[in-house]
């Protein structure tokens, strides 16, 4: 995942295995655009929050965060072929999860994109994440040391700050 950090993406999108997904987040629509076009071809892309720049680009698909996760639906009848994501940090949320293709958990540790904001713990994120019905990605200061430390209830890893 990309956030709004001037930062070298695509040399961190060239170091993840072949097939991963991006998710391009920046709150600036010209910094989102210019993020997708350095990136595309690069891996499978998701936009984050802005549709109409996935179906322009011709993106992989949409990555909702968790207050318009509601709109999964809508966009799945528009673009039945797109993966739609969304970020969700709680289990209230997760439950609301059913129309999406997959979830972020976060933040499963504490982590430097998103300071202040108390982690879920491997534990509890584990507990979140084993009662889902979609898969779940853990996301927020996963490390390569630390991953280790997450349960198989996840289908993966998510990453912003230690991918580069």
């Amino acid at each position: 995942m990309t956030d709004d950090r001037t930062a070298d993406w695509a040399s961190a999108a060239k170091r993840l295995p072949r097939g991963s997904v991006l998710v391009v987040r920046a709150r600036d629509a010209k910094r989102r655009l210019a993020l997708a076009e350095q990136l595309y071809g690069l891996g499978r892309l998701l936009i984050a929050g802005d549709p109409a720049l996935a179906q322009a680009m011709g993106a992989a698909g949409l990555h909702l965060p968790e207050s318009r996760m509601t709109e999964a639906l809508h966009w799945r009848a528009r673009h039945p072929d797109w993966i739609i994501t969304s970020s969700v940090h709680s289990l209230k949320a997760l439950m609301g999860a059913h129309a999406l293709d997959a979830v972020f958990l976060s933040p499963v540790f504490a982590t430097t994109s998103h300071q202040g904001k108390k982690p879920l713990t491997p534990l509890r994120a584990a507990f979140i994440a084993a009662r889902a019905l979609v898969p779940v990605y853990a996301l927020g200061g996963v490390t390569a040391c630390n991953a280790r430390l997450l349960a198989p209830a996840f289908s993966g890893i998510a990453a912003i700050t230690s991918l580069l």
